[in-house]
């Protein structure tokens, strides 16, 4: 008996291709049930084998020398909405997968076997490695045939049945993908960072991409993986801990795929994220030393005054949604980085494209607000997934006071009326700056946090020029660039204090005279790119000085966009509207700007200006 079990233990070795050329000893690591074993599973049979195999009588002829009885339960199978393998497979009872599932689906217990009997068994098998009948949460196998191609799948896959991996160890079995195509049921440690029976060392994504191709092109379809061998996530050297949950490789490059997918038992089914939208991202991007050296707290800007919201619980993220973004109450970070192809930023490139940290992502176009531009050339493309023809957006009262401007476009928070280039003025994100009229406070270059002269003053602006976190890098902070969240609100960089009256027309309640016009003061932002100290000296408006002294800001007069609209009254240059929670008609005339004789006809600050005279002198005899 003895000689026949030592034969069929070299016969399995050697059977099919089981071992694919890459084994020299059989290693069975906690596939070792005997009572010697280094399983923490352990039972009464001495020899290993025959926990799995019976030399003459296996499971009723299906398997051939197959000995642990084969579970026959009905399985929920991995589905998402960019899968897609069509039908609801089953395993074959008997087949490749079946095996496997006859321990690992739990409900089975190890040492049932068809020719001795239950034998008993000590110690326990680990939840991870029990996957129960619902399978949603691990990598798809026994899938119906023909598989269908997709753009991220190696061309191989489907015309060839064969994978990427030249050295053969990732394989198909009979044109599908099986428990066997990545797992050596018989050799622990071929990869020797990640005990779990994987067919090769994995470390790189290896195993991954030997189906997974980043580099195909498919019928002009964008590849969702396209980017990554120069991604962040692919070449990153910082080193890793096993509490980070990130894989079991020593560095962020080494896990690789690992870093944000679990294979099996994944937290997010869909796509075998580790967990949740956001949540996948934390385990990095929260500082700490999980990390070496430590990442960006990004997570550290959430928790600020003003900050993009996170998906609720109805309004999550998913890879098939549309470009243009309804009911903008969800902004995880996949909206706005592409975890395959988002790089580091070393060099902040003047407007208007996009910044590395965002390669890949997806845009709309402002030209007709509803094309979607994948990947995103520009900056603003991306942000016009939420801030431009998608309906049902709102203001949220957590971003402080909003606006309500005389002239202004049917939906207010469509930024593509603002922006556009048909705009009487607006600030230059979509176009060139392109006005006629001098503008004498505009600086050279624009103020880092601490004052200094930071990017030089280009033709264009971005975004995130006004709209980021408070403590950026870009601007001479340590926190992180862009718009994740800011003290100050609307996600602003900078204090920017927005007149407020009781009554429209009536006094300024929230703004005292003579400001400060540092960083410190109500207008930093607008300071950040105008040099304040000169529209104090009225070089481009007789009465600014006198505004500012008495305590009004500049958004009293000024849109921060530009004008998503037209209007008879207004003549719209140098972004003057008026706020109609601040400004009222006078007396029975319409509110009205003209900049070509430089008059108002409105009620401000109690105050009447009337367009026959330019001014009006206060009872304080202060020019108006």
């Amino acid at each position: 008996m003895k000689r026949r079990i030592v034969f069929f233990a070299m016969a399995i070795l050697c059977a099919g291709a089981a071992v694919r050329g890459q084994v020299s000893v059989d290693t069975l690591g906690v596939h070792d049930l005997t009572p010697t074993g280094s399983a923490p599973l352990t039972g009464q049979l001495s020899a290993s084998c025959l926990y799995c195999h019976a030399p003459h009588s296996g499971a009723g002829g299906m398997t051939p020398l197959w000995n642990q009885a084969l579970s026959k339960q009905t399985y929920t199978p991995y589905s998402s909405s960019t899968y897609q393998q069509t039908g609801s497979p089953q395993p074959t009872v008997g087949g490749p997968s079946s095996l496997c599932l006859s321990c690992h689906d739990g409900t089975v217990a190890p040492g049932v076997t068809v020719a001795y009997g239950t034998f008993g068994m000590n110690g326990f098998m680990a939840g991870a490695d029990r996957f129960g009948t619902n399978l949603q949460g691990s990598h798809p196998f026994s899938m119906v045939l023909p598989l269908k191609d997709q753009p991220d799948l190696a061309a191989s896959i489907v015309a060839q049945s064969s994978t990427l991996d030249g050295t053969g160890a990732v394989h198909m079995v009979n044109g599908n993908v099986e428990c066997s195509s990545c797992h050596q049921a018989h050799v622990q440690r071929l990869d020797p960072n990640n005990p779990m029976f994987l067919v090769r060392d994995s470390s790189r994504g290896q195993m991954c991409l030997a189906c997974h191709d980043p580099n195909r092109t498919m019928n002009g379809q964008v590849n969702p993986l396209a980017g990554w061998a120069t991604s962040i996530h692919a070449t990153s050297a910082n080193a890793t801990t096993l509490q980070a949950g990130v894989g079991p490789y020593g560095t962020i490059t080494q896990n690789a795929c690992a870093g944000c997918h679990a294979m099996h038992n994944a937290g997010s089914p869909a796509r075998l994220l580790r967990a949740s939208n956001e949540q996948d991202c934390l385990a990095c991007h929260i500082g700490g030393t999980n990390i070496s050296p430590p990442t960006m707290n990004v997570f550290a800007e959430f928790s600020k005054t003003a900050h993009h919201p996170f998906p609720t619980a109805g309004n999550q993220h998913d890879a098939t949604e549309p470009a243009v973004l309804n009911q903008n109450r969800h902004a995880t970070c996949v909206d706005c980085h592409n975890p395959h192809a988002s790089q580091p930023v070393s060099v902040f490139s003047p407007a208007p494209g996009i910044r590395p940290s965002q390669a890949g992502v997806t845009g709309v176009s402002a030209t007709d607000g509803i094309s979607a531009v994948n990947p995103a050339i520009n900056q603003y493309e991306n942000c016009l997934r939420c801030h431009g023809t998608s309906a049902g957006k709102t203001t949220n009262s957590s971003f402080g006071y909003s606006a309500v401007w005389l002239v202004s476009a049917p939906d207010a928070l469509n930024e593509i009326p603002q922006f556009s280039i048909t705009a009487t003025s607006s600030h230059p994100v979509m176009h060139d700056r392109n006005s006629p009229l001098p503008q004498p406070s505009l600086r050279a270059n624009m103020l880092n946090l601490d004052l200094t002269p930071g990017r030089a003053m280009g033709t264009r602006i971005l975004c995130t020029d006004c709209h980021n976190s408070d403590d950026n890098r870009e601007f001479g902070g340590s926190g992180t660039s862009g718009p994740h969240g800011s003290s100050h609100p609307h996600i602003l960089e900078r204090k920017y204090v927005m007149s407020q009256a009781h009554v429209p027309g009536g006094t300024i309640t929230n703004l005292n005279p003579n400001p400060d016009l540092g960083l410190a003061g109500p207008y930093a932002l607008c300071n950040k790119c105008h040099d304040l100290g000169n529209i104090m000296t009225n070089a481009s408006f007789s009465a600014h000085s006198a505004h500012l002294n008495d305590g009004f800001s500049c958004s009293a007069c000024h849109t921060g966009h530009g004008m998503g609209g037209t209007s008879a009254t207004v003549s719209g240059e140098r972004l003057v509207n008026f706020d109609l929670n601040v400004v009222a008609p006078n007396g029975n005339a319409p509110i009205s700007y003209n900049r070509a004789t430089n008059t108002c006809t409105l009620l401000c600050h109690n105050v009447a200006h009337d367009s026959s005279t330019g001014h009006v002198r206060s009872p304080a005899g202060i020019r108006r």
